[in-house]
């Protein structure tokens, strides 16, 4: 199947497929691009010998998150609801995930993370949910942060938009390892053929589907609250729309606290 946004490679034959989002640097999480990534989740899944799916981000970046865009009026009715649909894919793939995440993950993209069965980075990956700055939440990460267990780590980054270094989120247990820039393939490797690969596909699925089955309804419980706080309330509010505008034209937005 041909893309445009993403590259497909296939791997230890056929077990594993690496999705890598592009173009970089940004690999800017569009419409467009999460709907290619659902198509190759969808055929994968079809492939009862798979084992896992990775996401990577071309060039030095995983990627600087969703389209801000798309956040404007008159898309975001569209591209929000489709971004947590997106999100769902992730979560109830059958297929085991992992991210393996370089330079900066923000926004969108840190959600993308956090749906993931497995995170691997190396010591160049910094995270954040910096859509605060904006004048707007991230209702993912609003859910998925909570739901791994980090209520504090989720108020802090929801309401600050502060950036976070890999180590400190692998203290945290939301990153599995942290290694050296150069040797995260190593390793994200060593992994997969050590502890994936001499598994049975069928089981795995089906322990993954166990393993994920809290995370996938607490997921379902709240997006649909979320979402409807976010378009209802929030994009309703002068500032949401400022600091979007703002952030477009490159200038500094002016608040009404309203």
């Amino acid at each position: 199947m041909a893309y445009e946004l993403i590259t497909v490679e296939q791997k230890y034959d056929g077990a594993v497929t690496q999705i890598t989002l592009g173009p970089g640097p940004a690999n800017i999480l569009s419409a467009k691009m999460m709907k290619e990534i659902s198509a190759q989740l969808a055929e994968d899944q079809k492939n009862p010998h798979k084992k896992l799916i990775i996401f990577a981000g071309q060039g030095k970046h995983f990627s600087f998150g969703a389209s801000v865009e798309e956040h404007k009026p008159g898309l975001v009715n569209d591209m929000l609801p489709g971004f947590h649909t997106f999100i769902a894919d992730v979560i109830d793939c059958k297929v085991p995930t992992l991210a393996k995440v370089s330079g900066l993950c923000l926004g969108g993209a840190f959600e993308l993370v956090l749906a993931c069965t497995f995170v691997f980075t190396d010591n160049t990956a910094k995270f954040a949910v910096p859509e605060i700055q904006l004048a707007v939440l991230p209702p993912v990460a609003s859910i998925l942060l909570s739901a791994r267990g980090c209520d504090m780590l989720c108020s802090r980054m929801v309401l600050t938009g502060e950036q976070f270094e890999a180590q400190k989120l692998h203290g945290l247990g939301l990153v599995n390892e942290v290694t050296e820039k150069e040797k995260l393939d190593e390793t994200v490797n060593g992994f997969i053929e050590k502890q994936l690969i001499p598994k049975s596909a069928s089981s795995l699925r089906i322990a993954h589907q166990g393993s994920r089955m809290y995370l996938s309804e607490q997921y379902k419980n709240y997006i649909g609250r979320l979402e409807k706080l976010y378009l209802d309330e929030l994009m309703a509010t002068n500032d949401a729309v400022e600091g979007i505008n703002a952030f477009l034209e490159k200038r500094k937005p002016v608040w009404k606290d309203k």
